[in-house]
């Protein structure tokens, strides 16, 4: 073995301490990269495999009632590749021991041949007898909430009529990948069901023979999406048709389109912030634990030992570490990915787990680690080599010691003299010093930066849940229906007060840009539910105008004043204009909002209601289900406490996931980088402060003049973390928006003070393991070592 080898395997030795706590900074960024970008990877391998293989329809398309003979025509649209109709419909369902009421879709099965697109995996079973009315498949979710399976029964209420259901299969499909009823924030399993029939026994309970009211399609190689899209909406518009989609605007694909560009955003920012601020320590940490054995350097090259040998050695060193770090890392991002995965499949449902971690991903990771540490080095062990032998193992000559700025200000004494060391120490090495506090305050801003989203959580469910809503039932109907069905909600025994609701589904145009959504109608009287400006005070709709969300707005490029075109997509389709009133606070989905009388008049339908919202006594809750539950009209009902529960449940838990990963990470790098920056200074003064021991110093002294020194830059990063934790999580607020929700900036106090206790936690484990070293320095060993 040669001796730079020896040497190596020496060093690794003695700075064993340092060099995990180096491993372990590395290992965080690395892990956090992984994580994120496998997970993103997997569950797009996921999405696309199912897609593919089950024939993920391209354009959606619901109407009234279509003769099935339209078929051919729709697929001689050029563009369709093939095209299939089916009969949709909303239903009820009761499931047995379980009181609250159930909504549903209804999906036909064609009756004698699998379907070509959207085909079911059947998980258990199999599909629906043609010949039987009574036989249905399940979605896997909806029955694994209500622990059904095959041959168990279920109710529904089928146009008006209860019937008992069969169940012949559990089963996903891709259109409903992720399962969440139209309107939802997020999904509800015990609530929403989809139930799939033979086409036949739809259309009997729907009197549909012959007809269908939905269709599906594919499209051909290189085919315009719009050109099929408008040929659609032509030839079904006499139909009652809604406006044909493409796959961009199904409900499912859309959800899953937000979050996959939210993960994909997520698996950018926080590796890059990590890893970045991981490369920064690493460089200040290499660099400077370089920098204390520049004498064995000088040393080495006065033995004849060349520059690129003494490079090549520390290269060498600093990539073990490296190595080492990058192995921990891919570990555990590869464990942590697979348990997000895990995760995200309790939310999407997708036939298997395939968990895919790309080697460019590996690549990437090990490639900017590499290239920090590399960079690190190479700067530190050049300037220490292109030192002359002889200059350079002469101890370093002493700095200028000037009066400090406390001195020139008349305060020095009233400090100790091991006090005034201090401060002269960090006023002569102010870079050192400077980058030390920007080491120590990234830790503490990744902190926060995980933290924070608790808090902007917490914060949006408060606005949203509690603030802007206050009903505690909503009631859709299944259509708009005239506003005397308020006073039959209201007849309930346990219904306090009923509200209007009005939805009309319209697309948006502002110049170039449209959306489409849904205009909210609001009437004057409503106290439930408040629109909130962007300071969050409440607003009166206004009797005129057109009042849009603020992200809808900023999608658009409108403001108030501008005219905005409505395109109304259910009866006689107007097409009007309206002024934008006033842009509106609101963190979750993407609404505009009218005043409801103005809404009726545009949709040319006379005083209608498309649900309700009720104040109602929660202990009579079962039996106003039972009631709820014999009005025809009524398709569905929500309670506020159960969508802030299923928040919780999905978006939330992903976020806290996260949160805890990032924390542990985090805390992982604050400790690593104070650590270091104490065993650094250990070995950067172990002369000067063995002197002091000779010329009568305690040991509490010399403690305290290295262990105050870290003090003073730790409680110095502490603020300035707070700065770049703000920042940071600013510039992730601005990254992660989505038309689902976005998170407000909102960082409380108790983030702060946990960064901070981690951040002076760790100096302290830090300090203790220094101080004790510190304890055990051989005086004799330190002082002679020079000679």
């Amino acid at each position: 073995m040669k001796a730079l080898d020896r040497k190596l395997i020496r060093d690794l030795w003695l700075m064993r301490g340092q060099a995990l706590a180096i491993s372990l900074v590395i290992a965080s960024g690395v892990a956090t990269f992984i994580l994120l970008a496998s997970t993103m990877d997997s569950l797009k391998l996921m999405r696309d495999s199912f897609y593919r293989e089950y024939g993920f329809a391209e354009v959606f398309s619901r109407l009234k009632r279509a003769p099935e003979g339209l078929k051919e025509r729709i697929e001689e649209i050029p563009g369709v590749e093939l095209a299939e109709t089916r009969v949709v419909a909303d239903i009820r369902l009761e499931v047995s021991g379980f009181g609250e009421p159930v909504s549903g879709m209804l999906v036909s099965l064609p009756p004698e041949r699998p379907a070509h697109l959207n085909r079911l995996y059947l998980r258990q079973g199999r599909l629906p007898d043609p010949d039987r009315d009574d036989e249905a498949v399940l979605s896997e979710a909806f029955a694994e909430a209500h622990g059904l399976g095959i041959g168990d029964t279920v109710k529904a209420v089928i146009e008006g009529r209860m019937k008992e259901l069969s169940i012949s299969g559990i089963a996903l499909s891709p259109e409903f990948i992720l399962q969440v009823r139209p309107g939802a924030l997020s999904p509800d399993f015990k609530r929403y069901a989809i139930v799939w029939m033979s086409r036949d026994a739809v259309e009997a309970a729907y009197d549909m023979e012959g007809a269908f009211n939905d269709v599906v399609a594919s499209l051909s190689s290189g085919a315009d999406p719009s050109r099929v899209i408008a040929g659609l909406d032509e030839l079904l518009a006499r139909y009652g048709a809604l406006g044909a989609t493409t796959r961009e605007d199904q409900v499912s694909h859309r959800y899953l389109t937000e979050e996959f560009n939210q993960l994909e955003r997520s698996a950018t920012i926080f590796p890059a912030i990590f890893i970045g601020v991981a490369a920064f320590l690493l460089n200040v940490v290499i660099s400077r634990t370089v920098s204390t054995q520049r004498e064995q350097i000088a040393a080495l090259k006065a033995f004849g030992y060349g520059n690129f040998a003494i490079g090549l050695h520390y290269v060498q060193l600093m990539f073990l570490i490296v190595i080492a770090g990058t192995a921990g890392g891919l570990a555990a991002g590869v464990w942590l990915g697979t348990r997000l995965s895990e995760l995200y499949m309790d939310f999407y449902r997708f036939p298997h787990l395939l968990y895919d971690l790309r080697p460019g991903v590996v690549i990437i990771a090990s490639a900017i680690t590499g290239a920090a540490a590399l960079a690190g080095t190479i700067f530190a062990v050049y300037r220490a080599a292109a030192l002359p032998p002889a200059e350079a193992l002469r101890p370093e000559p002493p700095a200028r010691y000037r009066q400090t700025l406390l001195d020139t200000l008349g305060y020095g004494r009233v400090l100790s003299q091991p006090s005034r060391m201090i401060i002269r120490n960090i006023e002569r090495r102010p870079i050192k010093s400077l980058l030390s506090i920007i080491g120590i305050s990234l830790a503490g801003a990744i902190l926060i930066a995980g933290i924070f989203f608790n808090d902007a959580i917490d914060f949006l469910v408060d606005v949203q849940f509690r603030l802007a809503q206050r009903e505690d039932m909503r009631v859709t109907f299944t259509g708009p229906v005239s506003w005397t069905a308020l006073y039959g909600l209201e007849g309930v025994e346990g219904v306090y007060r009923a509200e209007p609701a009005r939805s009309v589904p319209a697309t948006l145009r502002f110049r170039h840009r449209s959306y489409r959504t849904a205009v909210q109608g609001v009437a004057p009287e409503n106290r439930l539910q408040d629109l909130l400006d962007t300071d969050l005070n409440p607003i009166e709709v206004p009797p005129k105008g057109l009042v849009l969300t603020d992200h809808l707005g900023s999608i658009l490029g409108a403001g108030p004043g501008d005219l905005v075109t409505i395109e109304v997509l259910e009866g006689a389709k107007p097409v009007v204009e309206a002024p934008v009133a006033m842009l509106v606070k609101q963190y979750i989905g993407v609404s505009a909002y009218m005043d409801i009388d103005e809404l009726n008049r545009l949709a040319g339908e006379g005083r209608a209601v498309t649900g309700a919202n009720l104040v109602i006594d929660r202990a009579r809750l079962p039996a106003i289900y039972g009631e709820l539950s014999g009005m025809p009209r009524v398709a569905g009902t929500a309670v506020r406490t159960d969508d802030i529960r299923n928040f919780y449940e999905t978006q939330a838990e992903v976020f806290l996931f996260f949160t805890f990963i990032a924390t542990l990470l985090a805390a992982t790098i604050a400790f690593g980088v104070i650590y270091n920056t104490a065993r650094i200074a250990l070995s950067e003064r172990s002369r000067e402060l063995a002197s002091l021991r000779v010329l009568g110093y305690t040991r509490g002294e010399i403690s305290y003049i290295l262990l105050g020194e870290l003090a003073v830059l730790t409680l110095a990063s502490v603020p300035l973390g707070f700065l770049f934790g703000r920042g940071i999580a600013a510039y992730m607020v601005n990254e992660l928006g989505s038309d689902l929700f976005r998170l407000p900036l909102v960082i409380d106090t108790s983030t702060y003070a946990m960064s901070a206790a981690v951040v002076l936690g760790s100096a302290a484990v830090s300090g203790l393991i220094v101080r004790r070293r510190l304890d055990r320095l051989d005086l004799v060993e330190v002082l002679k070592a020079r000679e």
